[in-house]
Formats: structure tokens, C-alpha cells, sequence
């Protein structure tokens, strides 16, 4: 799929050249320019782990390493407590997971201060979600208030999430959405990127960006030219073009 994201950009630069009719490209031709292309198998090895790393799929990562002899750049162990914190956060024990982000590295919550106030807004929605509207109160004023005096986009997501106290029926609340399973993960990826962050590793994985390459490349060359295209990314199979 690397090679396939070079060829559609040489094409590309090829065409812009061409007169402004679309340009027709066999099969055979883009098969051929695909094997000319030469991806060095331990490339492909470090796209695949970095991945596995990234997004914590410790057994796979182990298992390849053992298979492909490719060095993960990390502790494998520290995988596993990344997860951890991560997985506390999906379910909704974000006080076990601060505990578990502090136990890796205190620095993290003390120099990321948007981090800490989303997971002491995730608390709060919590205890929401559980019914415990005096004891959510009374969490609010101790802990997320004093932020939101101190920090104006913090006192607006504060306000915002108090709202869910104003309804009986949270489907009827527009901010209803904080209570969805949704919200959970995407503070959960927020303390994931920072953990990432604090091990100086990349907070997503390369994969992904190469496939929105892939697929923003053949957008351009879709103006230019009918050649064969991958439709289902899934598969990466080829298409022949519409002519």
C-alpha cells in the first residue's frame, strides 16, 4: 500500500503535465509501475509494530517481534500499564486510573493541567451517571470550580457539563452526549496520547495517516485520470477503472 500511495503521486506529477482530458491507465500499466516501486520488508516490519505499539496490542507486538525480529523501541511491560489506565478510563474508574497515571509517572497530571481538569470532568460525569447528584455537587465545587475560576475554557466545559444536572431525562439534554460511552473514549485516548507523550513516542500510530494519504492521493488523481483504485481498504484490492 506504500508503494500504491508513491505511484498515485508520480502519476500525478506525470499528468500535470498532460492536456486536461483524463488519461486512461491499464490494469497491466499500474501493476507494473506498483512492482517497480521497492518497499524494503523491514519498513513494512517497523509500520506494523509501530502500530501494535501505538495502540497497545501487547500479545501481537510480542508475537511479531518474536516472528519478524523487530525491535519495538520500548518496554513491552510498559504496554500493559498504558492499557491499564487506559481501560480504567473506559470504564469509567477514573479515580483508579488518575492513581494508575500517577503510579507511571506523576510529572504527567502535574504538567498537563487540561488533561487532569477532562479527567476530573469524566469523575463528574460519573458519579452523574450513577445518580449521585449531591455527591457530583459537592465534587464540582471542591474540585472542578476552583479550576474554572483560574482557567476560562475550563469554567465553560464546567458549565456545560452542569447542565446534565438541569434534566431529568438526559435525552432531552443537549449536552446529553457527555454521557454517552463516547466521552469516556475520548478522555481515555487523551490520557493515552499524554502517557505516549511522556515516553517521548508518538501519540498515533503511522499507519492511519499513510492510509488517509493513500486516500487523499487518489482523490487528486481521480480529476486527472481513470486508472485501477482501491475502493475497500479493508481488502486493498484493485479496481479496474471506469472507462
Amino acid at each position: 500500500m506504500m508503494s500504491l500511495f508513491w505511484i498515485v503521486i508520480r502519476q500525478l506529477e506525470e499528468i500535470e503535465a498532460m492536456a486536461a482530458s483524463k488519461k486512461v491507465i491499464t490494469r497491466e500499466e499500474w501493476e507494473r509501475k506498483l512492482n517497480d516501486v521497492k518497499i524494503r520488508k523491514e519498513d513494512m516490519n517497523r509500520l506494523v509494530m509501530n502500530f501494535l505499539v501505538t495502540e497497545g496490542y501487547v500479545d501481537a507486538a510480542e508475537k511479531f517481534q518474536m516472528e519478524s525480529g523487530t525491535d519495538p523501541g520500548i518496554d513491552l511491560a510498559t504496554i500493559t500499564d498504558r492499557m491499564a489506565v487506559k481501560k480504567a478510563v473506559q470504564c469509567g474508574n477514573v479515580e483508579d486510573a488518575i492513581e494508575k497515571v500517577n503510579d507511571l509517572n506523576p510529572e504527567i497530571l502535574d504538567t498537563n493541567p487540561q488533561l487532569f481538569f477532562h479527567l476530573q470532568q469524566q469523575r463528574f460525569i460519573e458519579l452523574i451517571r450513577n445518580g449521585k447528584v449531591e455527591e457530583a455537587l459537592e465534587f464540582a465545587q471542591e474540585e472542578l470550580a476552583p479550576r474554572g475560576e483560574e482557567n476560562q475554557s475550563f469554567l465553560e466545559e464546567l458549565e456545560r457539563t452542569v447542565a446534565l444536572l438541569a434534566f431529568e431525562d438526559v435525552s432531552n439534554c443537549p449536552v446529553g452526549g457527555l454521557l454517552d460511552i463516547s466521552q469516556r473514549l475520548k478522555t481515555a485516548s487523551e490520557v493515552n496520547a499524554a502517557i505516549l507523550t511522556s515516553q517521548s513516542r508518538e501519540k498515533d500510530p503511522k499507519l492511519p495517516n499513510l492510509l488517509k494519504m493513500l486516500l487523499w492521493a487518489q482523490n487528486q488523481l481521480d480529476e486527472r485520470a481513470a486508472y485501477p483504485r482501491i475502493k475497500d481498504l479493508s481488502t486493498a484490492m484493485l479496481e479496474d477503472p471506469a472507462i
